[in-house]
């Protein structure tokens, strides 16, 4: 997968930094040519002799060396690179970046690289929590950097939190995959929705349930970094994506989500609906808060609009059509009938009878059911993870 990739690794001035090292011998035992780009301050965690020997290149460090007078061109190695990695970047190299500051060689050349930027960041557990940094790392996705959250563990400090950098394992998996990936879907407008609906009974009071969004916003993930363009239409949730091929659209209401998706869905190549609609609403809405004036309350309930057998109606056969099914029993049973009645090319089915699947939770266990019958189960996987196996088996379905 690596093999003859040229990967440009950007090294900050942080503790993290020896694990360049291993990084760098892990993807040239891949295969991969890699040029490195040290800021001042990294060199003091990890040699410029040490990347030089490991990754079979200059260490650049400077504009120009001084002692020869030759200039490092910046907008060349920008240009060299099929995928720019910094790693570690630390919180002073992040600002810089997310601001558009390029005051040494490695803030130059990534302002003129060409190439896709994957970033791991890497600071202590109170600068990586801060409003700075978080607003930092938002820009930077704007922009279409993908970012490899630190994780957690022990820190310099000696404090144990989130903030270390990615392992070299992890980054070089993440390599895999966006070259696996990458393009795989480019031209592709993907309409996709994600979280619950809340309908109102008061001012103040809703009918909802426990979705949070994850599974949604996983797959809207894992779409943009596969080259697709993406019409989000979200409930309310507290996830968050940023992305310059990224269209959001927020809604609350079974009714306000299935104006927005009849609205979009005929420009899309296909529509995952991975949100919780609330299938009935409230007959009427007080316009007051109801108070508390006895021990029963009856609210009368009607069905609410069913936005993925609604969008089922309007697909063609040149768009596909992905529906979830989350069930507590029998599952496979209402999944197959829910497939064939809403006219989807493959649904996805968990079952809360699975422990850690369903809302809440970043991890999910699925059986995919296609429109030819066939049945595929999956193990216990991040949402992450199974996004990209809903992926993955989508389009080699729709070959």
């Amino acid at each position: 997968m690596l093999k003859g990739k040229r990967i440009l690794i950007g090294v900050s001035g942080g503790i993290a930094a020896y694990k360049v090292a291993f990084l760098i011998r892990i993807l040239k035992q891949k295969g991969a040519e890699v040029k490195c780009i040290l800021t001042s301050a990294s060199s003091d965690f990890i040699t410029p002799l040490t990347v030089s020997t490991l990754s079979q290149n200059p260490a650049h460090i400077n504009f120009w060396n001084k002692e020869n007078g030759e200039w490092t061109n910046h907008v060349e190695l920008g240009a060299w690179g099929d995928v720019m990695v910094l790693a570690p970047l630390t919180a002073n190299t992040l600002a810089k970046i997310a601001n558009g500051f390029c005051d040494n060689l490695l803030t130059a050349t990534y302002l003129s690289a060409k190439c896709p930027v994957i970033v791991a960041p890497a600071m202590d557990l109170d600068m990586y929590s801060h409003e700075t940094t978080t607003d930092n790392l938002n820009k930077l996705e704007k922009h279409g950097v993908k970012i490899i959250p630190a994780e957690e563990g022990f820190l310099a400090s000696g404090l144990i939190g989130k903030g270390r950098m990615a392992e070299p394992e992890t980054i070089v998996e993440e390599l895999e995959s966006f070259f696996r990936n990458s393009n795989a879907m480019l031209g592709h407008k993907v309409l996709v929705t994600a979280g619950p609906t809340y309908e109102a009974i008061d001012p103040v009071r809703f009918i909802g349930n426990h979705s949070t969004g994850k599974m949604g916003f996983a797959l809207v993930e894992s779409l943009l970094e596969r080259g697709a363009e993406v019409i989000l239409i979200a409930g309310p949730t507290q996830c968050e994506v940023h992305h310059k091929n990224l269209t959001r659209i927020d809604i609350k209401t079974a009714e306000e989500m299935l104006s927005a998706a009849t609205k979009h869905f005929s420009n899309c190549t296909g529509g995952i609906f991975a949100a919780a609609v609330s299938d009935y609403r409230p007959k009427s809405i007080a316009e007051q808060k109801i108070k508390k004036s006895s021990d029963i309350m009856n609210i009368e309930m009607i069905k609410n609009p069913d936005v993925l057998k609604t969008i089922g109606g309007l697909k063609t056969d040149k768009q596909f059509l992905v529906g979830f099914a989350l069930e507590t029993n029998n599952a496979i049973e209402y999944g197959a009938e829910k497939l064939k009645k809403k006219n989807l090319d493959l649904i996805v089915i968990n079952s809360l009878e699975d422990e850690g699947a369903g809302f809440g939770h970043d991890t999910n266990k699925i059986t995919l059911l296609d429109f030819n019958n066939k049945t595929t189960k999956f193990e216990l996987s991040s949402k992450k993870v199974v996004a990209n196996n809903i992926l993955d088996y989508l389009m080699k379905l729709k070959k």
